[in-house]
């Protein structure tokens, strides 16, 4: 089993503890105004659990931690690969090498970017840094989620970077079809949607500006954000190969790698989908599950948030997320011009 005999009942009762959050959560989401909103249950989640945390959490017993712990870290990385069901390679392919150009310049630059200008400017540690990246670069709150166990952050910086995902996020899903409808953006429909995937923060954030403008913009902001989803595997890697050298560097040596073998079953996953071999309503349920289960790990994330270490990250992540707004917004608007050139 997963925790050990003489504590078994209590971290399941744990467990069960997070799953009551979920289904709150997942409830939540359908409400007609917040689903309109395009509001992820992932982000209801962790917005429960860090409201159950800081008030409650000293009502929680000591004993169904481990239950709690298990949800961070164990069903997050179930969560990841089941997430490699919403992906097929057919899909990568209609949106064509404009697209997937536009996908793979925009996450990488951001992620550097922001690196960088969280490290060296800001001078936040490593974890902050690149959890706050990653969720304007990738996916959002699956992001950071994913990202965590490789960097084996504390639960107060992966909130601080969901946070930053929630603002930004939620602006640019309103701010984009906005400017479009009043002519400040002067592309195809279709352009415009690979603009979305290409930059926008979470996935419900994508469908939501891209149903604003057509279903054609919707389509193509959906299959360029899944592309950019399908990074985060070759993401996780590269950090985990830059944490081996650099603990190698601090101990004179050379650093050992571990690879987040979550991150390779994703892109199986991802492969498996594209054969087509599975029927749609396993898809189906497939995809309801491992929504599910992210949204438990989310809930346990905020359960696990202590708002007094957020508050003495400061406000540096803050306006670091502003400025990879900024670049997302209007250098990938460039870039998505650029590229649509260079591939037409």
């Amino acid at each position: 089993m997963f925790f050990p005999a003489e504590n078994r009942k209590d971290a399941m009762n744990g467990l069960l503890f997070v799953t009551l959050f979920a289904t709150t959560a997942i409830y939540c989401s359908e409400f007609p105004p917040i689903k309109r909103m395009g509001v992820s249950p992932l982000i209801i989640g962790i917005m429960l659990g860090m409201i159950y945390g800081n008030t409650l959490r000293m009502a929680l017993p000591a004993r169904w931690v481990p239950g709690i712990v298990f949800a961070t870290r164990t069903l997050l990385k179930l969560g990841v690969i089941l997430y490699g069901f919403r992906i097929t390679f057919q899909d990568i392919a209609a949106v064509g090498t404009a697209g997937f150009a536009v996908s793979v310049t925009m996450a990488t630059s951001t992620f550097l970017l922001g690196s960088f200008l969280g490290i060296k400017f800001f001078k936040l540690d490593y974890e902050t840094a690149m959890l706050t990246s990653i969720g304007s670069s990738i996916c959002g709150a699956a992001a950071v989620l994913a990202t965590e166990p490789v960097l084996k952050s504390d639960a107060h910086k992966s909130a601080m970077a969901v946070s930053t995902v929630v603002l930004f996020g939620t602006l640019t899903m309103f701010l984009y079809p906005a400017l479009y409808k009043a002519g400040f953006f002067d592309i195809s429909e279709k352009l415009f949607g690979i603009y979305i995937g290409g930059t926008i923060h979470e996935v419900a954030h994508a469908v939501a500006a891209g149903n604003a403008i057509s279903p054609e913009a919707a389509s193509s902001a959906i299959i360029v954000k899944m592309l950019r989803v399908m990074l985060i595997a070759p993401f996780l890697i590269g950090i985990s190969i830059w944490l081996g050298r650099r603990k190698g560097a601090e101990e004179g040596k050379r650093g050992k790698i571990t690879i987040p073998w979550f991150a390779v079953l994703f892109i199986i996953v991802a492969g498996i989908n594209s054969m087509n071999v599975i029927p749609t309503p396993v898809v189906a349920f497939w995809n309801r599950l491992d929504l599910f289960i992210l949204t438990m790990a989310m809930c346990a994330l905020g359960i696990e948030t202590n708002f007094n270490r957020i508050r003495g990250v400061g406000m540096k992540p803050v306006w670091l997320a502003l400025i990879l707004f900024g670049w997302l917004t209007i250098g990938g608007y460039g870039v998505t011009r650029l590229m649509s050139a260079l591939f037409a």
